[in-house]
């Protein structure tokens, strides 16, 4: 017998786990044949990194916990692949606009491989102007490739202040050597608090 699907490939994101894992209790063997994948196909043509990504499936359908889910993911630095279906599609941007702000690079994809494919790759805040331009665009059941977090902060720390806090830290406490050090160049004090807090974590892996 076989389980076959006219829409992706089976067993991603599809009750037919359950008929697997049967077949396995009844020591039933199971051979596996490659098929089109909408999440693989989409990565492929996102222009995102592929070196390492994790997929998601579908966020929460009420609004809390996809909120709640998407700031447990806020810091993941690999790729994202989420499936999102037509009437939470604009939600779940807006959703990750507030959570991943409105310049995360983002790919959106639909009917792949097929007559009505469509795909485009922006940020966040263009994605979602884009998807609310045309009202058939909604149709279908979506791709999101997300772009993985990156940590800017450490590029705007630069040799001179990681010195400065350095020396002035041996003498002062961490908030007094940080409002000093945002006042002499000029630096957000919330960077600088997530720079050492940062380094605090790092050094303290190193040492466990």
């Amino acid at each position: 017998m076989a389980i076959v699907s006219d829409g992706g490939t089976p067993l991603i994101s599809d009750p037919g786990l359950y008929l697997i894992q049967k077949c396995y209790e009844k020591k039933i063997q199971v051979i596996p044949l490659p098929g089109p994948c909408a999440a693989i196909t989409a990565l492929s043509a996102s222009g995102l990194s592929s070196l390492k990504f994790c997929y998601e499936g579908f966020l929460p359908s009420k609004n809390t916990k996809r909120l709640k889910r998407l700031k447990e993911l806020k810091k993941e630095e690999r790729t994202i692949i989420f499936y999102e279906s037509s009437h939470r599609i604009e939600e779940s941007l807006k959703n990750m606009i507030i959570i991943f702000g409105e310049d995360r690079k983002i790919s959106i994809a639909k009917e792949l491989t097929k007559i009505w494919e469509d795909i485009y790759i922006s940020s966040a805040k263009n994605v979602l102007i884009w998807l609310k331009k045309e009202p058939l665009r909604y149709k279908g059941e979506w791709v999101l490739i997300v772009e993985g977090y990156k940590n800017i902060i450490d590029k705007k720390i630069s040799e001179k202040i990681k010195i400065a806090y350095s020396m002035i830290s041996k003498e002062l406490s961490s908030k007094k050597s940080i409002e000093i050090i945002s006042k002499l160049y000029k630096i957000s004090k919330n960077e600088l608090y997530e720079y050492i807090l940062k380094k605090k974590m790092t050094k303290k892996k190193i040492n466990v």
